[in-house]
């Protein structure tokens, strides 16, 4: 595990190094599989420790560039707290900071645009149980109406009241907000929830033409959603199995996200 996290700084406490390597590696990912959206969306992370300070991407910098050492830290207010010369997009701390303020859970929050979660955003009833991927939020989405870009600190307590305990929130005519324990849950959340998604709109596109959906019932719709959010079986957390393969794969590629 030591030579996984190798590298750090001699001032980076090796809890905040590791953060900074998986948060980055998330970035990474995220960009990898066409998520991102050039220098803008955000994922944040809290720093080990610190229930008040997180680990946001530098503004200007696009997903695929992010490494461990470029990450800012900031407090909830969005004041640096590291002496760096990057800023920080102003709608990042607005949206992350209210979530990390509002859950002990709330570790890593992670925000995008994607093209999948963008359309059935705007559809009244978000993500429908047309795929086993959806079967995992379902009656598991929460819904915050858009108010515009996310630069009003008033908005912060609607985002709170709106996501309550769900772990995945559409942002209306906006995006996907996933709420994880680490980056790995906030990601697989995100990969699981588009992927659902891309098929939704496909399986819509299909039926336009004529052809039936089949929704399962309540009860199987149900008890596949406990199956996954209570680790039923071999089931475990998202990302606890996923994340170490998609490290070892950055590595593979030669990605600097560790540094």
């Amino acid at each position: 595990m030591n030579d996984h996290y190798s590298g750090r700084p001699a001032h980076i406490p090796e809890a905040e190094w590791k953060a900074r390597v998986d948060l980055a590696a998330c970035y990474r990912m995220v960009a990898r599989l066409g998520m991102d959206d050039l220098i803008y969306n955000h994922i944040s992370m809290r720093v080990p420790g610190h229930e008040d300070q997180f680990l946001l991407n530098p503004y200007g910098f696009l997903f695929e560039e992010i490494t461990a050492s470029s990450l800012v830290r900031i407090d909830t207010e969005g004041n640096k707290l590291d002496d760096t010369p990057y800023t920080v997009n102003k709608a990042a701390f607005v949206i992350h900071g209210a979530i990390h303020k509002s859950s002990h859970d709330a570790v890593c929050v992670l925000h995008t645009h994607s093209d999948a979660s963008v359309a059935v955003s705007s559809q009244e009833e978000g993500l429908l149980p047309l795929s086993q991927f959806a079967m995992r939020f379902y009656q598991r989405q929460a819904f915050h109406g858009y108010e515009g870009v996310a630069i009003d600190l008033d908005e912060q307590e609607r985002l709170i009241r709106h996501l309550g305990d769900n772990k995945v929130m559409l942002m209306r005519n906006h995006g996907i907000l996933t709420v994880g324990r680490t980056p790995g849950e906030a990601f697989m959340l995100l990969y699981y929830f588009d992927r659902a998604a891309r098929i939704q709109l496909d399986l819509q596109a299909a039926s336009a033409s004529g052809a039936k959906l089949i929704v399962p019932p309540h009860e199987v719709c149900e008890k596949a959603a406990r199956q996954f959010w209570e680790s039923k079986g071999d089931i475990l957390i998202a990302g606890e199995r996923e994340w170490p393969a998609f490290l070892r794969q950055l590595d593979r590629e030669g990605s600097d996200f560790r540094q």
